[in-house]
This record gives structure tokens, sequence and C-alpha cells, in this order.
């Protein structure tokens, strides 16, 4: 074999060997940046189950895979070269983008709470509105829009926090780190969703099992359990959605605020959870970011109180009088 052979044989293995050291550290630094924004996983997880509920169980499935590819287009298409290029080219501008997506999610969780408390008052403010959706097509067309749009701000969350765990990184890095991370957590989170709204029909058929044995029995047990619980875990977790818009939107705005400068409700917030967790060494950690995570829960509860009548009264008209007129 020519030395040059051997020479070019060395130099693919050194690039080989580089190309796994490479991988290897866009695969850790993925890892961490997911672990960062676990938070948020949680709460679209929490959030998207509420988007089926009320249609037919046959629909449940697809209209999860049709949030989920919009999920991906978001993240993916749309949120990746935007992070990409605001980090270049115009950084200053990521917190006030987050901070419009933290005013939605705000929004969205307060007018629930206001539908839950106030019921002919919220009815008066749908008026304001779009008329609803006139058949099932559309409420399931209206339905996979709304998650896609929430998914959209809770996505830009998550690929925020991803970039900043990779600040100093080359941009190939960093978009290959994004886009990583924006699949992974895409597949987890609507993989467990669809495991959660379909758990029911798994019950179903577990209690259908006629096997004498034992086995047979705790089968059936496992599922009556399952059919008879999961519409009381289903609304749990729509209440546990809507505390997840409101916790994320607030929480987005003050550390927003801190960034601008406002940095005192950050700084009560974090003595409050401080303070607690000094008083429960045993459970510190989460005593401290329960309280931190109650207090942006009012500062967004707060916000969204503030946006409702804005929404109804200057913004949606504003928007209806410039958007152009349907055929």
């Amino acid at each position: 074999m020519s030395v040059g052979l051997i020479a070019l044989l060395d130099d693919v293995a050194a690039i080989a060997k580089a190309a796994a050291a490479s991988l290897d550290d866009i695969a850790a630094q993925a890892a961490k940046a997911g672990t960062k924004a676990a938070g948020v996983v949680i709460d679209d997880a929490a959030v998207t189950p509420r988007y089926v509920t009320g249609l037919s169980p046959a629909r449940e499935l697809p209209i999860i895979w049709r949030i989920a590819l919009g999920s991906l287009k978001n993240k993916l298409l749309f949120l990746l070269p935007a992070a990409l290029a605001l980090s270049l080219f115009l950084p200053q501008a990521i917190t006030p983008l987050l901070m419009l997506g933290g005013l939605y999610l705000c929004y969205e969780g307060a007018e629930k709470l206001y539908e839950l408390f106030f019921p002919h008052a919220a009815h008066a403010h749908e008026k304001t509105m779009d008329a609803g959706p006139a058949d099932a097509a559309a409420l399931e067309q209206a339905k996979i829009s709304g998650a896609i749009r929430t998914d959209f701000i809770l996505s830009a969350e998550i690929m925020a926090i991803t970039l900043g765990t990779v600040p100093d990184a080359d941009i190939w890095t960093q978009g290959l780190v994004l886009a990583v991370v924006g699949f992974a957590i895409t597949v987890a989170v609507y993989g467990v969703v669809a495991l959660i709204v379909k758990a029911d029909d798994l019950g179903m058929l577990l209690a259908a099992s006629t096997a004498p044995s034992a086995l047979g029995g705790l089968s059936r047990a496992v599922g009556r359990g399952l059919v008879l619980g999961m519409p009381h875990f289903l609304k749990a977790l729509g209440i546990v959605g809507t505390a997840a818009m409101i916790w994320v939107g607030g929480g987005i705005i003050v550390h927003g605020l801190e960034v601008y400068g406002l940095d005192w409700p950050a700084h009560v917030l974090h003595d409050a959870g401080a303070a607690v967790a000094a008083a429960v060494p045993a459970l510190g950690g989460f005593l401290s970011w329960l309280v931190q995570a109650i207090g942006s829960g009012i500062v967004g509860v707060a916000v969204g109180a503030c946006m409702i009548p804005l929404v109804g009264n200057a913004i949606v008209p504003l928007w209806q009088k410039l958007r152009p007129a349907a055929p």
C-alpha cells in the first residue's frame, strides 16, 4: 500500500474521530438543554390533552398527529432558523418576542379561569370575538389551530432555553442541538399525550378480558379502574394545563422585566422561595420551586386579567377592521 494512501486513510480516520466527538458533544449538549427545558416540556404535555376533550374518540389520535406535525413545523421550520438569525443579527429582539408569547399564554389561561368563575361574562366576551365553529369539522380545525398556536409559544420558550445552553458554540452546532432537542421533545410530548388520551380505550380492552385466571381478574380490575378514572384524570390534566399556561406565561413576563431592569418581582419571588426552603430544609428545593411557580402564576393571572378587556375591546376590533373581508 502506498504511503500516500496510508496518509489519506489516516486523515479519514482523524476526520471520522472528530465527527464522532462532535456528535457526542452535540448529544450531550442536547441532553443538557432538554433537562433545562423540562419544566416547559411538562407544561406542554399537560396543556395538549385538553384540545381533544369533547371530540369523537375516533378522532383523538388523528388530531394529536396533526398537532404533533404542527409542533415539528413550529420548531424546525420557523423557530430554529428564527432563533439562529436573531442570535446572529438581533439578539436584543429575543426577550420582547418571548414576552409577547408570555402575554398570550397569560391571556389564554386567564380566559379559562374567567369562563370558570364568570360564565355569563365570559360568553359576552366571546361574542366580541369571531363566531364559533359551525360544525364538527370546523370545531376540530379550530381546536388544532389553537393547540398549534399555544405550542408555538411553549416551543419558542423551549428553543430559547436550548439556545441559551450553547451561546458560545458555532452556528452549525447550535442548529444541530436545536434540531435534536426540538425533534426529541416533540416525539416525547406527543407520544405521552397519545398514551394519556387513549388510556380509556386500553382500559375497555382490559376490562373485556374473559381469562378465568387471577391475572385475568387483575386485568379486568385495572381496566375498570382506567375506564372510570381517565375522565377525572383528563379533567384534572386540563386544570393543570391551564395552570401551566398561566405559570409559564407569568414566569416569562417576570424574567423579561428582570432583563429590562425591573428586577424586584424576580427578587421577591426568589427571596420568598429561599425563605420557605430555609424553613423546611428537607424539601428545600421543591418548596423553593413551588413558591416561585405560585408567584409566577399570580403574576400570570394579573397580567391575563388585564389582557381580557384589552383583547376584547381593542385588539380584536382593530384586527377585524384591518383584515381582508371574507369573499
